[in-house]
Parts: C-alpha cells; sequence; structure tokens
C-alpha cells in the first residue's frame, strides 16, 4: 500500500509540488481555521460539476463520435493536421484545454500512426498551443479562468474580449502546411450509437451547467444533481473525475491562506505584482505551471485582467508552464516509437514562437 501511494505521488508531480506547499506553509502560519476559510468551495464544486459531465460525455463516446465525424471526409497529413488543431482550439472553449487533448490526442495518434513520427510530434505540439490558445477566451477554457470567474474578479465577456488567441489561430493553420499533402486512411469503421439516456443525462446536466455559470443556479446545486444523476444513471463516470486536480486546488488554497496571513511575504508578493503582475504572472507559471501561479497571485493584485493575461499567455513556453501541455506529453510518450527529445525540442520552439507572437498581439490590440 505504502509502496503505491509513493508511486501516486511520483507520479502527480504538481499534486505532490501542491501538498508540499501546503505543509510547509504550516512553519508561516499554524493550522488554523484561516485555512479552511481560504478554500474557495465555489470553485470546487464548479470543477467538479464540468469535469463530471465532461467525463460523462467522453465516457459514452460523444465527443470521439464528433471527431470522427469531422475527420472522415479528410484523407491527407496536412488536411487531418488543420483540422484536428482547429478541433483544440474550438473544443477547449468548451471542455478545457485538459479534456480537449485527452479526447484529440490519442485519436490523432491513432490517424498519423502511418504518417511516421515527425508528422505526429509535430501535430501533437500544435494541437497542445491550440488548446493553450482556445481555452483563454472562456470562463470554462481552464481551471484558472474558472477561478477568477467564480471568485467574481472578471465576467465572462472579459475573456471573450481577448482577441489575440483568435489571431494567432492563422499562424497556427499556417504551420499545418509544413506537413506532406501525403495521402492516409482514416478510420471509418462504424460505431455503436449513443444511448439515448445518458445523453439525455448529461445534456440536462449541461443545462443546468449553463445556469450556475450564468450564476442563476447556485454552484452546491449544480453540483448535487450532477453528483445524485450520474450515481443514479452512470456510477462509473464518478470513477473518472479528475480528483487530484480537486485536491491540487485544495493544496494551494492553504498554501495561498498562509501566505496571505504572513505579513512580511504577503508585502513582498504585494510589491512584486504592483510593479507588473502579468509579467510575474507569466513568468511564475513557466516555473510552477499556470493553475498554481493564479492560486498564488490573485490575492496580491487588483489587476484581475492583467493577472488573467499573465497566467493564461503563461500557458505558451515551457513545458511545465501548462498542465495541459504535461497530459500532451505522456499522452505521446506512451505511444509506441515515441521520441521524446524530439517532442521536447519541437515543443519548445513552437512554444516560444507563439509566446513572443502573443506578447506582440497583446501588447497592440
Amino acid at each position: 500500500m505504502v509502496k503505491r501511494i509513493l508511486q501516486y505521488f511520483r507520479r502527480e508531480t504538481v499534486l505532490s509540488a501542491a501538498l508540499i506547499c501546503a505543509l510547509l506553509s504550516f512553519l508561516l502560519t499554524p493550522p488554523s481555521v484561516i485555512h479552511l476559510q481560504g478554500i474557495d468551495t465555489t470553485t470546487l464544486l464548479m470543477l467538479f460539476s464540468l469535469m463530471t459531465i465532461v467525463a460523462g460525455f467522453r465516457r459514452m463516446g460523444a465527443l470521439d463520435a464528433v471527431s470522427r465525424k469531422l475527420t472522415r471526409r479528410v484523407t491527407t497529413l496536412r488536411g487531418l493536421s488543420a483540422v484536428m488543431v482547429a478541433l483544440c482550439f474550438v473544443l477547449s472553449m468548451l471542455v478545457t484545454n485538459d479534456v480537449a487533448l485527452l479526447t484529440l490526442v490519442p485519436l490523432t495518434l491513432l490517424l498519423f500512426r502511418a504518417g511516421g513520427q515527425k508528422s505526429t510530434i509535430w501535430t501533437v505540439v500544435l494541437e497542445t498551443v491550440a488548446a493553450n490558445l482556445g481555452s483563454m477566451v472562456t470562463p470554462i477554457g481552464n481551471p484558472q479562468n474558472l477561478y477568477l470567474y467564480t471568485s467574481g474578479r472578471l465576467t465572462a465577456l472579459d475573456f471573450l474580449t481577448l482577441l489575440a488567441p483568435y489571431a494567432a489561430v492563422a499562424l497556427l493553420l499556417a504551420l499545418c502546411l509544413l506537413l506532406p499533402k501525403e495521402r492516409v486512411a482514416v478510420d471509418a469503421s462504424a460505431r455503436a450509437p449513443l444511448a439515448g439516456k445518458m445523453l439525455t443525462l448529461y445534456g440536462t446536466l449541461s443545462a443546468l451547467a449553463l445556469l450556475a455559470i450564468a450564476k442563476v443556479l447556485p454552484a452546491w446545486t449544480l453540483a448535487a444533481a450532477v453528483f445524485l444523476g450520474t450515481l443514479a444513471l452512470d456510477r462509473g463516470t464518478i470513477r473518472q473525475v479528475d480528483y487530484t486536480l480537486l485536491a491540487t486546488f485544495v493544496c494551494f488554497f492553504v498554501f495561498v491562506a498562509s501566505v496571505k496571513a504572513c505579513v512580511p511575504v504577503r508585502a513582498w508578493l504585494e510589491a512584486m505584482m504592483a510593479r507588473s503582475p502579468m509579467a510575474v504572472a507569466l513568468l511564475t507559471s513557466q516555473v510552477i505551471s499556470n493553475v498554481p501561479a493564479c492560486l498564488l497571485l490573485s490575492p496580491f493584485t487588483q489587476d484581475a485582467k492583467a493577472l488573467a493575461l499573465g497566467v493564461d499567455l503563461g500557458g505558451l513556453g515551457t513545458l511545465i508552464a501548462s498542465l495541459a501541455s504535461l497530459i500532451s506529453f505522456r499522452l505521446y510518450g506512451a505511444g509506441e516509437g515515441a521520441r521524446k527529445g524530439r517532442y521536447f525540442a519541437v515543443f519548445t520552439g513552437v512554444n516560444v514562437l507563439f509566446l513572443a507572437v502573443m506578447l506582440f498581439l497583446a501588447a497592440i490590440l
């Protein structure tokens, strides 16, 4: 049992780091009710609800069915790459960047298995960039946006007015042209029809989620409906929720509560964020990834837009800057014949390019 627990924490490095930070933070501020008050239950309930709904759609094969239908008529490596990249961009707005990549990267590995590692690496890297860009423009596109939205720091319109990601799509699709027009066979075999009962369940829960996102319905009401509905009709989906991400959020909420209660540390962070909140958020994301960076820095600035831009753009850059990027790397690395060194080199080069482009667009838009 101990060995399995250790293996789990070695595999989940972000959670391990969050737990260590939370425990060490007790040296700054002894455990007290402050830490419980610092846990944002609204964000956790919304995150749980959305992840469960998306897991339900994935489990029934709905997302795969949509993806396969859209790629069925495309038969070249170049065309497939462009379609998959565009799908990642759009899907990440609706079901988060993590889920978009969990759905589409395995399909990409299947479709590109005859195209060679070069084409596969190039497409998966561009998909990852597309998912990180698309997720910037909706409050449910990624966990940090959801946190800033549910905590009342930003509105849905604040995210939708962020135009830079749209401008970068043209470059994304242009890079797809570097792949050959080599023909590739697409799996068009018949799939089992989707269960009507499950579509009704998750369609209804999605409608409730929209009401909760619009703040018409309380987050706890949505979470209760999601939990009871899936427990009664689709119990297996409950086990597929990313509880590691929820635990990571809890650990960082505890850590941030300790930091806020420690006057010297709080004063230092406030001074840093007062100078350049976007730059600090972007650089911090490169080291600890953008979700923890957002949770850590949000209490120390009133400029929520600059913080959001910093952590969202901060998802580009290093491999650890975004949890979604780590997911893509893990999925690619598990495939047969994976060339991790080449993937890392291509990923870094493309991400540095897009980070520079996005900073330029952010400066002029």
